[in-house]
């Protein structure tokens, strides 16, 4: 049943009953339990095996403790711990109040989480936690939805990472690039400038980041989304209490006066600058060269996470802490609460994640990703079709398996060996497809982690996350499909390019006339 039709049929499960039932626990479970069966060919000892083994695969595999999965929860649990301590100390509500009165309107705030996320592009997990933690007390106040911050953050994270060279997804890329490109001698550039060259080639990414500064700047919303923010402005109900929410504190804090704005700012800005730092030295420690090239190709990003987040944690402690001789309400005890707090909050989302990942491993061992490819590779499509061809494979891979990078590593090599030989002219243009094609999937997939992490930086449910984004992407997608297709028919890069431009702003403009009319009929009414 590996590399077979049947290697599909775990990840479609689990996708669908998330779509279907909202419950993404179960969900995963259904899933993990399908592909234990196939892996183990229905025989019930070797399913639970094969059901043991993915489970605790991220926290220990190939005989080794899986540091990289471990820091990432990690992470995230002090990023919990750090918001509720900021709660504690009232950083959040003195945050958001300075900020009221510096950003006075939605527009601003919706635009400020839109330049946080291209602004921390070094990695997609770091971006999206962080970008949460810092917007999320000014979209909150000025009444912004929690599944259209989640979309903000998922839609700037992954999408300026792939294309930006200094990021650990650039680093990563440009690696792959030098394998393909070592294997013909058709061009003649190094694999940096093929990266660089690629930027302009990926007509997701495009599409993506001007939608998401569309939505920013005007105030028009489509389906899930326009109900979801109707609410937020009307009714002031960011989320669904009734729903589970990561990130979302439980416990009710003392009311005091004693907040201030360095409060939140302090721990937030000691997480970045910690993290950073220690993605540099990591990097150079492994590398051994002073280049941003060396240090990011060689970075230990979960690491990273971790020392940042411990750092932010222990400025929040010290913070509050300075509050015990002005602050009846402060003390020693409630530090121990709200390290409770915030672990209990963060749990659904590490739960998720535990789960995503053992499906990942699963659908791994099944070759879902290999035959999806094979099926491209075996069949007789016209070169003009190419790019556009594995851009839809891609998109199909990633929110098949969860997983872009993975759709990276088995895809590029695929399709440079098939441009090489059909079309080298096509080359960069059909790499740059399967980029955009991994993050289209990966933005539409429940069980991608980048996914469950900008839910869980939002603080919004996973699954009203996935609902509010998936037309936009699929919209999106739409606009890189044409852009793709003009591109395979002309050979012309700049042709393709015109064409989304062209898409993106005959949308735009449709959209804005709509809007107006029905503000106008509101209006007369």
């Amino acid at each position: 049943m590996i590399g077979t039709w049947l290697s599909i049929l775990p990840p479609v499960i689990a996708i669908v009953m998330v779509l279907t039932t909202k419950r993404v626990l179960l969900s995963l479970g259904a899933g993990i339990l399908s592909a234990a069966l196939l892996v183990a060919s229905f025989a019930p000892v070797e399913t639970l095996t094969q059901l043991g083994k993915a489970l605790i695969v991220s926290f220990w595999t190939d005989g080794e403790v899986n540091t990289y999965n471990i820091f990432i929860m990690l992470f995230i649990l002090f990023l919990g711990v750090i918001t509720a301590l900021v709660s504690l100390s009232g950083g959040s509500r003195a945050f958001a109040e300075w900020a009221v009165t510096r950003i006075r309107t939605r527009r601003s705030a919706k635009l400020l989480t839109m330049v946080l996320g291209i602004a921390i592009f070094v990695d997609d997990y770091f971006n999206a936690l962080a970008v949460g933690q810092i917007a999320r007390p000014i979209t909150d106040r000025h009444k912004i939805s929690r599944a259209k911050l989640a979309y903000f953050i998922d839609s700037t994270s992954a999408p300026i990472c792939v294309i930006s060279p200094v990021s650990s997804w650039g680093a990563f890329l440009i690696g792959q690039l030098a394998i393909i490109l070592a294997t013909t001698a058709s061009v003649n550039y190094s694999p940096l400038s093929a990266f660089l060259m690629m930027a302009p080639m990926n007509f997701y990414v495009i599409a993506t980041l001007a939608m998401v500064f569309f939505f920013a700047w005007t105030n028009i919303d489509f389906f899930a989304m326009k109900d979801h923010e109707n609410r937020a402005e009307e009714k002031g109900e960011l989320f669904d209490p009734e729903k589970e929410i990561p990130g979302q504190l439980k416990d009710e804090f003392p009311e005091h006066s004693h907040g201030r704005v360095r409060d939140l700012v302090a721990p937030i800005v000691t997480l970045v600058v910690v993290t950073l730092a220690s993605m540099v030295i990591t990097g150079y420690r492994i590398g051994g060269e002073l280049n941003l090239w060396s240090i990011f190709e060689n970075t230990d990003v979960p690491l990273s996470l971790v020392i940042g987040g411990l750092a932010g944690t222990a400025i929040a402690v010290i913070l509050y802490a300075s509050q015990f001789k002005v602050n009846q309400t402060a003390s020693a005890g409630l530090i121990g609460r709200a390290f409770v707090s915030g672990v209990k909050a963060m749990m659904p989302a590490v739960l998720i994640l535990i789960l995503a990942w053992s499906l990942t491993h699963l659908i791994d061992i099944l070759e879902t990703g290999l035959f999806l490819s094979e099926v491209v590779a075996k069949s007789n499509i016209p070169v003009a079709f190419l790019p556009v061809v594995l851009f839809v494979l891609a998109g199909l891979m990633a929110f098949s398996t969860g997983t872009s990078w993975g759709s990276f590593g088995i895809l590029l090599p695929i399709a440079g060996t098939i441009m090489v030989n059909a079309a080298p002219e096509l080359l960069l243009p059909a790499l740059s497809a399967v980029l955009a094609g991994a993050v289209f999937g990966d933005h539409c997939s429940p069980i991608s982690d980048t996914t469950i992490l900008s839910s869980t930086g939002a603080g919004s449910n996973h699954i009203d996350h996935v609902a509010t984004q998936l037309p936009y992407a699929l919209m999106a997608a739409g606009i890189a499909t044409g852009g793709y297709i003009v591109l395979g028919l002309t050979g012309s890069i700049w042709m393709g390019l015109a064409a989304v431009i062209i898409i993106l702003a005959a949308l735009f403009t449709v959209w804005n006339v709509r809007n107006s009319k029905k503000a106008v009929n509101v209006i007369a009414e």
